[in-house]
């Protein structure tokens, strides 16, 4: 477990949760802001991007907003997500994880973005906006 608070960055935009069909082709919109994170299993294509070209008619949960771990993060490093996961579990603030080659990103909802960031702070995560 390490014992170094580290430092969350919140992105700017909004962002959506999207679920296709596993077969799906990835549609256009998914490509057009900075962060795009892409999993296709058996079940399903999920896909989170910006939420500015998603059309209406998308199965998606809109208004997420997206904190990332600065990094890189070591592989060897135990217990980076689990302490941020229970701060917001004790604060009933939802969240949904990315994980990527060199860090983590935790989706929370717009209307909880700043509770969910005062409540980090007061453990003492370094959030920058």
């Amino acid at each position: 477990m390490t014992d170094t608070k580290l430092t969350l960055e919140l992105l700017q935009g909004s962002y959506v949760v999207s679920r296709q069909n596993p077969t799906d082709e990835i549609p256009g919109w998914a490509f057009k802001g900075a962060f795009l994170s892409i999993t296709r299993t058996m079940e399903e294509l999920s896909i989170v991007c910006s939420e500015e070209e998603v059309p209406e008619n998308t199965t998606c949960e809109r208004g997420w907003n997206i904190l990332k771990i600065v990094g890189p993060l070591d592989f060897t490093l135990i217990g980076i997500l689990a302490p941020i996961c229970a701060i917001l579990a004790q604060q009933r603030i939802s969240i949904f994880a990315v994980s990527t080659f060199d860090t983590d990103y935790i989706l929370v909802k717009a209307e909880k973005i700043n509770k969910a960031i005062e409540a980090l702070c007061a453990e003492g995560y370094n959030v920058i906006r």
